[in-house]
């Protein structure tokens, strides 16, 4: 028992933490409701904080409950519900030619998961932050603050507007007027 507890468990954890998220997403694209493609969304983000547990970066899963999970979605929702969608439409082109191109995308989408599959690990890489390195730095939140706004500060601020630009498009699309 001792024996599966150590070697099976983190596996199997992944292996449903990863397959949970996975499904979630489907849910995202496939559910035509867009409460319930946020809700599902939101499974996505708790999924991988659990993913982010399980590699001892306890910090980063707190941060993806609370924020992403908890703040960023109760935002999305807000708006969702604010901008009372009545009926979703898809704006899809009726024109043949058209449908080739997300075929094909889809299959070199596939094939390159594949790959990843075979050849990647369910292992994450320890970097140079081990956990003496990090306490002798200060902690987690100063080690990942320090490098959030100097390493990484373009990648945060691009998150930021990317957000920005994601509600504002929600807006634009639910005002527009129907003919």
């Amino acid at each position: 028992m001792t024996d599966f507890i150590q070697n099976g468990l983190p596996l199997a954890l992944f292996v449903i933490f990863c397959t949970l998220a996975v499904v979630s997403a489907l849910g995202v694209v496939i559910l035509r409701n867009p409460v319930s493609s946020a809700f599902s969304l939101i499974l996505v983000l708790l999924n991988i904080a659990g993913i982010f547990a399980m590699q001892e970066a306890y910090f980063i899963s707190a941060v993806q409950i609370i924020v992403y999970a908890g703040a960023i979605m109760v935002l999305f929702i807000f708006v969702i519900m604010l901008l009372s969608i009545e009926r979703v439409e898809l704006d899809m082109p009726t024109n043949k030619a058209f449908w080739p191109v997300p075929i094909v995308l889809g299959i070199a989408f596939f094939f390159g998961m594949f790959v990843v599959f075979l050849k990647g690990s369910t292992v994450a890489i320890k970097g140079p932050f081990t956990s003496q390195a990090v306490e002798a730095s200060g902690g987690n939140v100063r080690v990942v603050s320090e490098l959030m706004f100097s390493d990484y500060i373009l990648p945060f601020l691009a998150m930021g507007m990317l957000l920005s630009i994601a509600i504002v498009g929600a807006v634009l699309l639910a005002k527009r007027k129907v003919d």
